[in-house]
C-alpha cells in the first residue's frame, strides 16, 4: 500500500504532469506562432484582377471536358481601396465553406486551414467553416465537422493532416459528383477548397466543372512533398515555384541524411543508401543533396537524358543507328556508382553516403519498356475479362507463366505480341525479389508503385557483384595513408622504406595502393620473395600482413527509405508563411466568385514583400497521360529541369562531394526543422540559386 501511494503521489507532482503532457513547450511555441500575412489581405477589402499576360498552350481535350472552366485565366488578388458602402456589406456577409484534404499528408495542410479560417472569421464573425473527414470520403458521405477557433488553434503550424484526417478516393463520376454536389448543397456551401497534389486538383477542375451550375465554387490548393506540381506560362514566367510542403520535407529528410553522413564518417566502414520519396520527379533528391553533399546523388532525369556517345560512335562507323545507345542501363548505372566507391576507397573512405530518388528505376529505359508492356498486359486483361489480374494469378509463377504464353503468341488477345521472347528473356534474368516487384498490384490511379519495391537493392546487388569481381582483379583496395604507414611499420621494428616498393604501386603517395597483383597472402608473400625480402620457408612479417589486410575492402551498406517520416514533419517557417496565405487566396477567390482555380503565391524564391497571391486555371494545365492502360486527362507533372541553375550548380559540386582526395568530406548540416526564421535559409536552395539572376546589370558593361 506504501509503495501504491508514492507511485499515485510521484503521478501527481507537478514536475511528473508537466514532463507527461501531450505537448511541450516547442508544441506550444509554434501554436502560437503567427505567420506573417502579405499585405493585400491586411486591407480587407479586395478585387480579383485578370492576368491575361500569361497564357498556356491549347489543349482540346481538356476544352472538350471542361469547357465551362477552361477560358480561366491567371488572376491576382489585389486591394480595392474604393469599395462602396453597398459592396462592403455583400463582400463581408457571413459565408460558409467547406475544406477537404486529399492524398497523402505534406507539412503545412493545417496552417492552409488556419488560413482560411482566420480570413473567413476576418470577413464575417458567423462564417463557418466545415472539414470534410477522411478526404473525399467526407463529401460523398456527408461526413464533417465545423471548425472552431479551439480545433483550429490546437493544430496551427503543426504537421499531418490529422485535424479532419484525409483519403485517397476519387469522385470519378458523374454520379459521385451528384452526391458531392448534395453534400455541398446540404450545408449550403458556397465553395469548397480542395488540398491536395495533381491528382486531387485535377478532380478539383472535374467538380469544378461538374458544380459551376449549381454555384458552388471550387479552389484547389498546390500540395505534395514531390514537388513535382511547379506551373510556368509559355512564355517561361514561373507562377508557382514548389508547392506546399516540399521545403519542409526536404529539410527533415536531410537532416536525417546529414545524421548519417556523422556516422558514416565516425565508424568509417558504411555505405549509407539513402532512397527518398519522388516517383516520377527528382526534386526531393536534388534539395535533399544540396543541402547535405554527399557523396554520391542520382538525378532521375539526368539518367533518363543520358547519350552513350561512344555507342553512336560505333554506330555511326557501321552505318548503323544503335537505339540503346540512349537512356542509362542498369548494369551501367552499377559502374558509375562502382568507380565512385572504388575511388573514395583509393584514398582510404571505404564509406559514404549516397541519395538516390524512389523512381529511380523509372529513368532506367529498359525498366521503363517493362514497366510500361506489364501496365498494358495487366490494364488488358482487367478490361476484357473483367477480372482481376493479381487475383487471378496470385502468385509470380503464375503471372510469368502467363507471360510466357504471350511471348510465344499463344493468346488470341495478342496477335502481335506485346511481350516478345526477347522481353521474355531479358526479364527472367533479373532476380526474383525484382521481377515479383514489376508485377506488383498497380495503385489506385494505376501507377507502379515504386515504394513497394527495393529499388536499392535491385541497384546495390549489382553494385556488389562488380565490386567483388574488381576486388579479384586487385582494383579496389583500399589506400593506406603514408604517415599511418611509416609509423605503424616503425612501431614494429620494421622499415617502412625496404618494404614500400614491393607492396605499393607508388610508394611516393599521399595514399598508398598495394599493387594490383597482390590480392591474398599467397601472392603477397611472393612478392616479397621477388624483392628478395623473404625467404621461401619464411613467413610473412606480422606487420606486413595487418597493411595487407587493412587494404583488403569490405563492402558493407545500411540501406534507408525517407517518405513518410517527411510528409508527418512539422513546417518550416517558410511552409508556415506559405500555407498560411494560401489559405487567404483560397477564400478571396471563392469570395469574389471564382471556380476551377488553383491558389498561388508567386514570387516565392524573392523576399516576402515581394510574394503575390494568385489563382491559376487548373484546365490549362491539363494534359493526357496514361492510366491503367488508358490516356486521361490529368495534371501534367513537373520534372526537373536539368538547365536549372539548382542542377547545374549540383552537377558541378559532384566531384568535389565525392571526395575522392586526400582530407575530410564535405558533408553539410542542413539544421532542425523550425517554425521561426532563425536560419538564413528561408526558403528551399534550389528556389534560391534558381532565382539567381545572371543578366547583366544596367551599371554593368555587357
Amino acid at each position: 500500500m506504501a509503495y501504491q501511494d508514492a507511485v499515485e503521489k510521484l503521478l501527481d507532482h507537478p514536475v511528473t504532469r508537466q514532463m507527461t503532457l501531450d505537448v511541450n513547450a516547442e508544441t506550444m511555441e509554434r501554436q502560437i506562432f503567427a505567420p506573417r500575412r502579405i499585405s493585400v489581405f491586411d486591407t480587407g477589402f479586395t478585387k480579383i484582377a485578370d492576368q491575361a499576360q500569361y497564357r498556356f498552350a491549347d489543349n482540346f481535350e481538356a476544352k472538350r471536358l471542361l469547357p465551362d472552366i477552361i477560358d480561366n485565366c491567371v488572376q491576382k488578388v489585389v486591394t480595392r481601396p474604393d469599395m462602396t458602402t453597398r459592396e462592403k456589406k455583400a463582400f463581408c456577409k457571413p459565408r460558409r465553406i467547406g475544406v477537404v484534404f486529399s492524398g497523402g499528408p505534406a507539412p503545412g495542410g493545417h496552417t492552409v486551414i488556419a488560413g482560411l479560417f482566420d480570413a473567413i472569421k476576418a470577413n464575417h464573425p458567423d462564417s463557418r467553416l466545415y472539414g470534410f473527414i477522411l478526404g473525399s470520403d467526407g463529401l460523398l458521405e456527408s461526413s464533417y465537422v465545423e471548425l472552431t477557433e479551439k480545433r483550429v488553434d490546437t493544430f496551427r503550424n503543426m504537421g499531418g493532416f490529422s485535424m479532419i484526417k484525409t483519403g485517397r478516393t476519387k469522385i470519378d463520376t458523374p454520379e459521385k459528383m451528384d452526391q458531392a454536389l448534395k453534400t455541398c448543397q446540404s450545408l449550403n456551401l458556397e465553395g469548397v477548397v480542395i488540398i491536395g497534389g495533381d491528382d486531387s486538383n485535377t478532380n478539383a477542375a472535374f467538380l469544378a466543372q461538374h458544380f459551376k451550375s449549381a454555384g458552388v465554387h471550387v479552389i484547389g490548393v498546390p500540395k505534395t512533398i514531390d514537388g513535382d506540381i511547379q506551373v510556368k506560362s509559355d512564355d517561361g514566367t514561373c507562377l508557382l515555384a514548389v508547392p506546399f510542403g516540399f521545403h519542409s520535407a526536404a529539410r527533415s529528410f536531410a537532416q536525417n541524411i546529414s545524421h548519417l553522413a556523422s556516422d558514416a564518417a565516425s565508424d568509417v566502414k558504411y555505405w549509407h543508401v539513402c532512397k527518398v520519396m519522388g516517383r516520377v520527379a527528382s526534386h526531393l533528391t536534388l534539395e535533399a543533396a544540396l543541402q547535405t553533399h554527399p557523396n554520391l546523388a542520382f538525378i532521375g532525369e539526368e539518367l533518363a537524358a543520358y547519350t552513350d556517345d561512344e555507342r553512336l560512335k560505333k554506330a555511326k562507323e557501321s552505318g548503323e543507328t544503335d537505339f540503346t545507345a540512349f537512356g542509362i542501363t542498369l548494369r551501367h548505372l552499377s559502374r558509375v556508382i562502382c568507380d565512385a566507391i572504388v575511388r573514395r576507397a583509393a584514398f582510404g573512405k571505404n564509406y559514404g553516403v549516397m541519395i538516390i530518388p524512389e523512381g529511380i528505376l523509372e529513368f532506367i529505359n529498359e525498366i521503363q519498356i517493362f514497366i510500361i508492356k506489364l501496365n498494358k498486359i495487366i490494364a488488358d486483361f482487367n478490361a476484357i475479362h473483367d477480372l482481376d489480374f493479381h487475383r487471378s494469378f496470385p502468385t509470380l509463377n503464375e503471372k510469368l507463366d502467363y507471360l510466357r504464353r504471350i511471348s510465344q503468341g499463344m493468346m488470341e488477345t495478342y496477335p502481335f505480341p506485346i511481350w516478345n521472347l526477347r522481353d521474355d528473356e531479358l526479364f527472367n534474368q533479373l532476380p526474383d525479389f525484382f521481377q515479383a516487384g514489376l508485377l506488383v498490384e498497380r495503385d489506385f490511379h494505376g501507377n507502379f508503385q515504386f515504394s513497394q519495391v527495393r529499388t536499392e537493392k535491385v541497384i546495390m546487388d549489382m553494385v556488389k557483384e562488380y565490386l567483388g569481381a574488381l576486388k579479384e582483379q586487385g582494383r579496389y583496395k583500399i589506400g593506406i595513408n603514408k604517415s599511418y604507414y611509416q609509423s605503424f611499420m616503425r612501431s614494429r621494428d620494421l622499415d617502412p622504406d625496404r618494404y614500400a616498393s614491393a607492396l605499393f604501386a607508388d610508394p611516393k603517395t599521399v595514399y598508398l595502393l598495394v599493387k594490383p597483383g597482390i590480392m591474398s597472402l599467397k601472392t603477397l608473400k611472393q612478392a616479397l620473395i621477388n624483392a628478395e625480402l623473404l625467404e621461401s620457408d619464411q613467413d610473412v612479417p606480422g606487420p606486413v600482413k595487418e597493411i595487407f589486410r587493412r587494404s583488403e575492402p569490405d563492402f558493407k551498406i545500411q540501406t534507408h527509405f525517407y517518405g513518410y517520416d517527411g510528409r508527418g514533419s512539422d513546417p518550416t517557417a517558410f511552409d508556415c508563411h506559405y500555407t498560411y496565405n494560401l489559405g487567404m487566396t483560397a477564400f478571396h477567390l471563392i469570395a469574389h466568385g471564382h471556380t476551377g482555380q488553383m491558389a498561388a503565391i508567386k514570387n516565392l524564391e524573392q523576399p516576402f514583400e515581394n510574394w503575390e497571391p494568385i489563382g491559376i486555371p487548373i484546365a490549362r494545365l491539363m494534359h493526357l497521360e496514361e492510366r491503367k492502360g488508358r490516356l486521361e486527362l490529368v495534371m501534367e507533372k513537373s520534372l526537373v529541369d536539368l538547365s536549372s541553375h539548382a542542377f547545374q550548380v549540383f552537377k558541378k559540386m559532384r566531384d568535389t562531394w565525392l571526395g575522392a582526395e586526400p582530407g575530410g568530406d564535405h558533408f553539410r548540416k542542413p539544421g532542425p526543422v523550425r517554425c521561426d526564421s532563425r536560419s538564413a535559409e528561408d526558403r528551399p536552395i534550389t528556389l534560391t540559386l534558381n532565382a539567381i539572376d545572371l543578366s547583366p546589370s544596367r551599371d554593368q558593361p555587357s
